[in-house]
């Protein structure tokens, strides 16, 4: 089965290659922008559902079922969703009012098979909570200098330069990253696709 990633996210990418699933990625060019949904992980999950649909219905007819996942995140502080930050002014201020804090990582998911000319999906939002390390003013500006929290939603990763920060979670690490594991193997298994057999298969 193909696999397509309907989204630019390079942390995304990586964690489906290290659970031994080899994707290609098609950018959906959705304007998140443009998508106003009060509660963060609805949003997610709406902006996941859009994203994977903009890709599945582009693909051309194909003899080979192509399994389509769309994924996006959102940190939701004091009932608020932080995306990515605008700009280092607007990371230092996110930084500075999640330090010794918590939040929750909201990551909405959609999986579209297409094969057959049909489409079957199902979709779903995984939740973690993230514990935020107390860090002084030197550190965040020290972090947000780097340019790595602007391209993340919350303004932190866990898997890079931001994973000192973070002191615990609580849920699924994965998801924290981009993208739950767990949960795009029990969405697919409703889609009647059975996990291990995306695995890639060894040379000869």
């Amino acid at each position: 089965m193909r696999v397509v990633l309907a989204s630019a996210s390079p942390a995304r990418l990586e964690v489906l290659r290290r659970a031994g699933i080899d994707a290609e990625v098609i950018v959906s060019g959705v304007d998140e922008d443009a998508v106003e949904v009060a509660d963060p992980a609805a949003l997610t999950l709406t902006l996941a559902r859009m994203k994977a649909a903009a890709v599945a219905d582009a693909l051309p007819a194909s003899d080979e079922p192509v399994l389509v996942i769309g994924c996006d995140s959102l940190l939701e502080f004091d009932g608020r969703a932080q995306g990515k930050p605008a700009d280092a002014e607007r990371a230092v201020a996110c930084w500075r009012a999640m330090r010794g804090r918590s939040g929750v990582l909201h990551t909405g998911h959609r999986a579209i098979v297409v094969e057959d000319r049909e489409q079957r999906a199902d979709e779903a939002v995984a939740s973690t909570v993230v514990h935020f390390a107390d860090l002084d003013d030197a550190e965040i500006d020290a972090y947000v200098a780097t340019g790595e929290p602007l391209w993340v939603a919350g303004a932190f990763t866990v898997d890079g330069l931001g994973g000192p920060f973070v002191t615990g979670i609580e849920g699924d690490y994965h998801n924290v990253v981009g993208l739950s594991l767990p949960l795009l193997r029990t969405l697919l298994g409703g889609l009647g696709v059975d996990w291990p057999t995306l695995w890639r298969r060894p040379a000869g």
